[in-house]
């Protein structure tokens, strides 16, 4: 089954069920893949839709740091849930040993040496962690190891 059949009938459940707020978040999503389809003129993939899920959970992450700063509690609460639900159907985040012994085989097969070969491993690494881990953590691991951390 693919991923937006799975996001789609979690919704059909979720409205079942009476879950206001997992219908609500899941509705969100399916509309921006929705959205995404029509702007490409194609029906999208799962790499496609875990790609939507992701900038999904950091679009919330960032209202969350807006809301700390605000001191709006009630905003924080609502977007932690929101993740909490999104994440479910992402697959499970890699730790960061995994993530470190994966940048250092991007290194080693693109032969970077310098911080200016980032866009090299970045582009060798991506496929290989796509959706199992946060695209800032990766750039940061990235970056650290070629400036010899």
């Amino acid at each position: 089954m693919s991923k937006k059949t799975e996001l789609e009938n979690a919704m059909k459940d979720a409205l079942r069920a009476g879950d206001t707020e997992r219908k609500n978040t899941l509705r969100l999503v399916l509309t921006a893949i929705k959205e995404a389809e029509v702007r490409d003129q194609s029906e999208m993939d799962d790499d496609g839709v875990l790609g939507i899920l992701q900038k999904q959970v950091k679009s919330r992450r960032e209202t969350i740091a807006d809301a700390e700063k605000a001191g709006r509690p009630d905003l924080i609460d609502g977007a932690e849930s929101e993740i909490a639900i999104l994440e479910d159907y992402l697959p499970k985040q890699m730790s960061d040993e995994e993530l470190a012994a994966l940048v250092d085989e991007a290194i080693a097969q693109t032969g970077a040496s310098s911080p200016a070969d980032m866009g090299k491993v970045m582009g060798a690494l991506m496929p290989k962690v796509q959706g199992r881990a946060d695209g800032g953590k990766i750039s940061q691991t990235v970056k650290a190891k070629l400036q010899g951390g």
